[in-house]
């Protein structure tokens, strides 16, 4: 399954340059995330509230463009490898009308309790949802 969620570049986004600050990208990855994970029924606080969350611990991005103010983007997320202990994002910012890519990143995601303790093998729940996401 992909996702795509359409962002719009604000001043506020942008640096003294006039391009997208670089970390810019990284909050429109996690917004584009946090609804793909919605979207295919990972309710991340019913998640918490069972003693499971699921951070980044791994993220290698590539900047291939910057991006100006007023473009439209998409940000495109998909799940792209599940291992027993990690579940991989893959995510793709480009021009909604171009298609120029801008960014191109792949994030590893773990489960951890509410002590930080790591899961030895990923939840069930968290894995079924996220193996039904990738066919």
């Amino acid at each position: 399954m992909k996702h795509f969620l359409e962002q719009t570049v604000y001043y506020a986004d942008t640096d003294s340059y006039g391009v997208v600050w670089h970390g810019t990208y990284l909050r429109w990855m996690e917004q584009a995330r946090v609804e793909f994970c919605r979207i295919i029924g990972l309710d991340l606080v019913e998640l918490k509230n069972n003693d499971i969350m699921i951070p980044v611990t791994n993220l290698n991005i590539r900047y291939k463009a910057s991006a100006k103010l007023d473009d439209k983007l998409i940000v495109e997320t998909t799940i792209s490898k599940i291992t027993p202990l990690t579940v991989t994002f893959s995510q793709i910012i480009k021009n909604k009308d171009s298609e120029r890519i801008y960014t191109i990143a792949e994030l590893d995601v773990v489960a951890v309790n509410g002590e930080g303790k790591i899961y030895r093998r990923m939840p069930d729940v968290l894995k079924n949802i996220c193996e039904q996401a990738m066919e």
